[in-house]
């Protein structure tokens, strides 16, 4: 392919600026593997590259923080022509042209074989959000969450995470209650898993007590902020909460009482440099135990390149439902 699409991230008078722009081989970066792009998936990280141009380490940058796609030509031993394989997080489409491309080239230690179970499609519509669904759920049960301790809480619900963590949690067996701010969504998450869905003001810290009413066994909260606040308050005996968004802002203002008074758990959820062995178990475990059952339908939106952009501004504005792919 020695012309190929592509959507490029530019900065003009301090302007982000995209376009979808006809690039060659040598346009590429550094790297040992060559993909040839079937899916890209569309998550908040990339709106914020792409949209507010935060992140971005270097101009002009092909956004896209997700892959799937053959092997093209590799000059690794890992790899050879043919091949299907995933590249998530790293500097993937922040610091180093990434998925929103018909060609990539990236460093082989980023590379992930496709798992037994998974299609390169279905491997993108779990993509980062759903990788990180899934190791929330591990480390919660990691801590000894189990399906008998109660309610758990999935906040954020009808975002990638959220929609993805309550139809893995509901799929195990667990009591999911779903909280949005689209209450007009509940249709949609009880349709995926979630036993009950509340508004997501009601799970929002507004009381100096340090403690609350106990109520959840656990919780996967993509959040962060108030919403968090919240959780630690009402976390059950024991119980845990695996946090790994910010769209609800980075402060988060707790005491120490919840942690010595109940023994709860916060566990910081980190898909970007996480370690390979465990990248390469958390994916098999996507095509295996932990694969949502609900992989198509209304959990899923496909897109051509030519409408990213508008898609990207709208996943900003909380717009966007489960999750979006870009078929290159």
């Amino acid at each position: 392919m020695d012309s190929f699409k592509a959507l490029v991230l530019d900065k003009v008078n301090d302007q982000t600026n995209m376009e979808i722009k006809q690039l060659s081989l040598d346009d590429l970066p550094d790297g040992e593997v060559t993909i040839k792009v079937e899916y890209s998936s569309v998550n908040f990280k990339d709106g914020i590259v792409a949209v507010q141009g935060q992140l971005v380490e270097t101009t002009p940058l092909v956004p896209g923080i997700d892959l799937a796609g053959t092997v093209l030509d590799s000059k690794s031993e890992k790899y050879k022509t043919g091949d299907e394989v995933i590249v998530t997080s790293y500097r993937l489409g922040t610091g180093h042209s990434g998925g929103f491309s018909e060609v990539a080239r990236v460093p082989a230690d980023w590379v992930v074989p496709l798992p037994e179970g998974l299609t390169l499609k279905e491997a993108m519509i779990l993509g980062t959000a759903g990788f990180t669904a899934a190791l929330s759920v591990e480390r919660l049960e990691d801590n000894g969450l189990t399906p008998k301790d109660g309610p758990v809480l999935v906040a954020g619900a009808t975002g990638g995470v959220g929609s993805i963590a309550v139809n893995i949690l509901a799929n195990k067996g667990y009591e999911v209650t779903a909280s949005t701010g689209k209450i007009q969504e509940e249709q949609y998450l009880k349709s995926i898993g979630a036993k009950h869905v509340i508004n997501r003001n009601d799970i929002v810290d507004s009381e100096e007590a340090p403690l609350n009413e106990e109520k959840w066994a656990g919780a996967v909260d993509p959040v962060g902020g108030k919403t968090l606040q919240y959780i630690l308050k009402t976390l059950k005996y024991g119980g845990s909460v695996a946090t790994s968004g910010l769209t609800g802002g980075i402060e988060v203002s707790t005491t120490v009482v919840p942690f010595i008074s109940r023994g709860v758990n916060l566990l910081g959820i980190d898909s970007v440099v996480c370690p390979m062995d465990k990248r390469l178990q958390v994916w098999d475990r996507l095509g295996s135990d932990l694969k949502p059952a609900e992989l198509t339908g209304e959990i899923v939106n496909e897109i051509s390149l030519e409408e990213l952009p508008e898609v990207l501004r709208e996943i900003i504005q909380g717009q966007v439902r489960g999750r979006t792919i870009v078929k290159l």
